[in-house]
């Protein structure tokens, strides 16, 4: 039940954070954005009103976004939220009565079945918040398991996943030891030099923050001689071409399902995935979705695993996430479903083939790349100065440049992170060069 805040204890919320009103809490907020004006007459029919509504949100369609960094743009069947959204998976709660709740566990089932066959590893769980809560609970689970306290993150891992680590880690007797950015990938004999036998796991992100695509296999052997565990933070679109994590011995598997029929929504919900070895499932965060037979010998789904009792013990529980994201994982286990093997795989091809027709045309009009290493369906290109100005000009014509790499990397300032998946056409790729070369000639 809501209870609303009486205004005394309004006027003490405002106190605390240190502001007199409501109005001067939000007052570095463009007020035109606050209260926009939707220039309506004093009276209108509803028919009428929702005219002009669709009206004013096509004018505010955004025609383009060469925009990545984490977030990706791609296609989504009709089918996936048509059936995703049917009332019997869209109201289910949470399936704690396996008697009644035999349709959503199947779901989480299959769910976690196609998680493991695409990233080729042992056991999956129902789904973590986001790829970043997944990244953040493999760390604590690899210092939980070996004993050790210092997890290695390159610093080509996405910045804000380091940060969601960062704090997961700060009370845990974990720490991170931040491999620096000398290179667009990490080499064998800069990981060398980092490890030691307080190293609890590697996480390698590939492709990684700069789309630059990492040579897992022989990091992977690096780590395990040294009695750590390879954590692998990868990108689902991109596993029909590039190995999954079980292929090079990643000991944990994780990622960001956004790409897998979840839309862009303003940032969220997303889901994160997570997998690991048989020899880590115990160990393993969140809830897991058994098979088993009911007493009649007929096939039935439990939460197994994991009792109830351990989402309340508190420091003695191996994680505090009790739920996961059943719905986008539904939709995401619809979209696998409809993709298959071959779809995946092309899927893959035609945004590796797109990303690098957009680079060569860049490269052939004077715009060069940042670095050379294989990349997937994003590329970092360089300017001789800022690409604020750049991002700006096409902002006001409704099209996302792509990520300013100066905002977090200083040394990148003059460099724009760029992202295209198989939503563009050609036309799309080649209006855009154009945009771009005419803005970057001196």
């Amino acid at each position: 039940m809501f209870i609303p805040y009486t205004a005394k204890q309004r006027d003490e919320i405002l106190k605390t954070v240190g502001v007199r009103s409501f109005e001067e809490l939000i007052g570095d907020l463009p007020q035109d954005k606050l209260r926009p004006s939707y220039h309506l007459p004093p009276s209108i029919t509803e028919m009428e009103l929702l005219r002009h509504m669709d009206d004013l949100s096509k004018r505010a369609f955004l025609a383009q976004s060469f925009l990545g960094a984490g977030a990706y743009e791609h296609f989504i069947p009709t089918a996936v939220w048509s059936l995703a959204l049917r009332g019997e998976f869209a109201t289910a709660y949470t399936p704690y009565q396996p008697e009644a709740s035999q349709g959503t566990l199947q779901s989480i089932y299959e769910f976690q079945t196609l998680i493991c066959e695409l990233f080729s590893m042992d056991v999956s769980n129902a789904s973590l918040y986001d790829g970043a809560s997944a990244a953040a609970e493999a760390c604590l689970l690899a210092a939980r398991h070996t004993g050790r306290t210092e997890i290695l993150i390159p610093e080509t891992v996405h910045p804000h996943t380091r940060q969601v680590i960062s704090t997961y880690l700060a009370h845990s007797g974990a720490k991170i030891v931040l491999i620096p950015f000398q290179q667009p990938t990490l080499s064998g004999e800069i990981l060398k030099k980092h490890l030691n036998s307080d190293t609890a796991a590697l996480l390698l992100q590939t492709p990684n923050f700069f789309g630059c695509l990492e040579d897992p296999a022989p990091l992977s052997k690096i780590v395990h001689e040294a009695g750590a565990l390879l954590i692998s933070s990868t990108y689902p679109a991109a596993l029909g071409l590039i190995s999954p994590p079980g292929e090079y011995d990643a000991d944990i598997a994780v990622a960001e399902g956004q790409s897998l029929g979840v839309p862009l929504s303003y940032g969220g919900p997303y889901l994160g995935l997570f997998a690991c070895k048989k020899e880590l499932m115990r160990k393993m965060p969140g809830r897991v979705v058994g098979q088993t037979v009911d007493l009649d010998g007929k096939r039935g789904f439990v939460l197994t695993l994991q009792a109830r009792e351990q989402h309340i013990r508190r420091e003695k529980a191996m994680s505090n996430i009790c739920t996961n994201q059943a719905l986008c994982a539904l939709a995401s286990t619809i979209h696998m479903a409809l993709l298959g093997k071959k779809g995946l795989a092309r899927l893959a091809d035609i945004n590796f083939q797109k990303a690098h027709y957009a680079a060569d045309q860049l490269q052939k009009n004077g715009v060069p790349l940042t670095f050379t290493s294989p990349f997937f369906n994003e590329f970092a290109v360089r300017f001789p100065r800022s690409p604020d100005p750049l991002i700006d000009s096409l902002g006001r014509d409704r099209i996302l440049a792509g990520f300013p790499l100066g905002k977090y990397y200083p040394s990148l300032k003059n460099d724009l992170l760029v992202c295209v998946t198989e939503i563009k056409t050609k036309q799309d790729i080649d209006d855009f060069v154009t945009r771009v070369t005419e803005w970057a000639r001196p």
